[in-house]
């Protein structure tokens, strides 16, 4: 997908709680598991604070802060699919 495709606002939005989403589980799984990793979860809510940060950027974005937010999360998402 081109840049352009992801000017949407909705689009974006919805691509960066697709990886907040991910963060999330992950945060729980890490928290359930038996000997918790400390640097792990500290980087999954670094990444949960990135969304959100993200998330609210959406709201005053211009168009081609939005095509470049959602091209990140596209990728993103995929690139934690495979994990």
């Amino acid at each position: 997908m081109s840049q352009h495709e992801y000017e949407n606002p909705e689009d974006a939005e919805q691509l960066v709680q697709k990886v907040s989403r991910w963060y999330s589980v992950q945060i729980i799984e890490e928290r359930r598991a038996a000997a918790p990793d400390p640097e792990r979860l500290k980087v999954l809510r670094d990444g949960l604070a990135q969304c959100a940060a993200d998330q609210q950027a959406l709201g005053a974005a211009e168009p081609d802060e939005v095509a470049e937010i959602a091209a990140r999360y596209a990728a993103r998402a995929k690139e934690l699919g495979g994990q």
